[in-house]
């Protein structure tokens, strides 16, 4: 796969349908090793590269920098949760695991409210689902729980202000992901790895025609 023909829109929608429970690669991977780009093409290839495959070493190093300025706003802290929550939300394979682990809690307390989270039947028209499956979260539509817990975020950066904070730690943990993904040579596990994820999709687009 040429990733200097990758788009950025491409790469966030990948990012995006993407499994984030894949476990994090190996810090003896990580910092394996490091050469400088010959050109402004291999440091673009590269840069996508990396950013797809390592994409959870990258959310636990934010995750961890966010953490340590965190330590003094404790109610920022609970504002970020809230806002990384409502941003997961956005991602189908986190969605769909959370409601169904919600529901399934629930269920333990009170059966007649957790057969009230369950999503809406689709119809099925000729054996095919009559449209692009919707996703629900407890029964609602994602839109709903993304609005409410992005205002309630909100309103916790407001009264923490701790907003300036996160900016900087923010700037610092994308700078180091960005040096780390632009210096990093990808290896052949990383390259293999992309050309499992294409042809995934390539088949997923083929199964839905």
């Amino acid at each position: 796969m040429e990733w200097g023909n990758v788009t950025a829109e491409d790469l966030i929608d990948a990012l995006r349908e993407v499994d984030w429970s894949s476990p994090p690669r190996p810090l003896s991977e990580f910092f394996s090793r490091f050469t400088i780009p010959r050109s402004y093409a291999k440091w673009n290839s590269r840069l996508k590269c990396n950013l797809y495959y390592y994409r959870t070493n990258y959310f636990i190093l934010i995750t961890f920098i966010l953490g340590l300025g965190f330590l003094r706003r404790p109610l920022a802290l609970v504002a970020a949760f809230l806002t990384a929550l409502s941003i997961a939300f956005l991602n189908d394979s986190f969605a769909g695991t959370f409601s169904e682990k919600v529901t399934r809690t629930v269920r333990q307390i009170s059966p007649h409210l957790a057969a009230k989270m369950r999503p809406p039947l689709t119809p099925v028209i000729r054996g095919r689902p009559s449209a692009k499956r919707a996703i629900y979260i407890c029964g609602r539509p994602r839109w709903v729980s993304v609005l409410i817990f992005s205002t309630a975020s909100f309103l916790l950066w407001f009264v923490s202000c701790g907003i300036l904070m996160v900016v900087w730690a923010l700037a610092i943990g994308l700078l180091a992901t960005v040096l780390h993904a632009s210096f990093r040579t990808p290896n052949l596990k990383a390259r293999l790895n992309t050309f499992r994820e294409e042809f995934r999709a390539v088949w997923r687009n083929y199964s839905e025609l």
